[in-house]
């Protein structure tokens, strides 16, 4: 999901006073945003269309009608190749321990269980709730707020009673830190990415060693520091590639690929198309 989100590392949720959350229909002609995390609660529903996301390693395929949750501090990505809607819907941590305090050891699962036809039940009664949540928050009913925040809580309520298990979460402070540090390299990432960035540098921009720095990464966000500067500059092109006519000698260039034949095979890999396929089928797809 495009997501409105300009941040490609931890994202800080910005929400409004009135709700304490995040919630928005997103309409996404096309995006893809590399690994990162919020400390929040992630649902998203798709409305029509499809989105790929990947949460820890794990790839999902997100079709209309169909629901999921990423649970927060919880690193993911996200990438949508043809145009979709779905409704996006953020809830800080903070917001939710003030109403169920053990959420910490709480971890929330929307799967989809269609041989369990009661789970399936709380399943379409939680999505018909988001449904409701989008009407209320795109009209704007006189009254609104008082419409909007009464499904939040039942949203909040569902999810507690409905699609919670409780684990023990060991070393949680361990892994703040581990976060924190990931932080601070994806965001020196972020501002410096087009240009080139030696492990030596970004080690020491970590305070690691280059050989743990290394295995820290790749531990962590699942593919080597190099990789991951070259999924930022994909993300980047990719985007340009889609809203401006600029060619792509100029795209690259200001990116900082310069490895073309790299720059081939890795946006093959993502999009299954060139890029001039990918500007192609967005005119048909408009």
């Amino acid at each position: 999901m495009s997501g409105q989100e300009t941040n490609h590392i931890y994202e800080v949720i910005q929400v409004p006073e009135t709700t304490g959350v995040r919630f928005f229909t997103d309409h996404d002609t096309g995006s893809y945003y590399p690994n990162h995390w919020h400390d929040a609660i992630e649902i998203i529903y798709m409305v029509k269309g499809e989105v790929n996301l990947t949460v820890e390693s794990s790839s999902y395929h997100l079709n209309e009608g169909q629901c999921f949750l990423i649970n927060s501090c919880v690193i993911h990505s996200t990438k949508c190749t043809s145009p979709n809607i779905g409704i996006v819907f953020q809830i800080p941590m903070d917001f939710i321990k003030i109403y169920i305090p053990d959420v910490q050891q709480l971890h929330f699962i929307l799967d989809d269980p269609s041989d369990n036809p009661i789970r399936q039940t709380k399943l379409d009664i939680f999505k018909e709730t988001l449904i409701q949540m989008q009407i209320a928050n795109d009209i704007r009913p006189e009254g609104y707020l008082l419409r909007f925040n009464s499904l939040l809580f039942e949203v909040l309520f569902q999810l507690y009673h409905n699609f919670s298990v409780k684990v023990f979460r060991a070393n949680l402070n361990h892994k703040a830190k581990d976060l924190s540090r990931l932080n601070s390299i994806l965001s020196y990432t972020s501002q410096n990415y087009n240009r080139p960035i030696s492990i030596d540098e970004i080690s020491q921009i970590a305070f690691l060693e280059s050989g743990y720095f290394c295995r820290f990464f790749k531990k962590h966000m699942g593919l080597t520091f190099l990789e991951y500067l070259n999924e930022v500059r994909i993300s980047h092109i990719y985007q340009d590639l889609i809203t401006t006519n600029d060619t792509l000698r100029d795209i690259l260039e200001r990116h900082g690929f310069t490895n073309y034949k790299l720059f081939r095979r890795i946006f093959f890999e993502h999009f299954n198309a060139t890029p001039s396929q990918v500007r192609k089928r967005l005119i048909q797809d408009l």
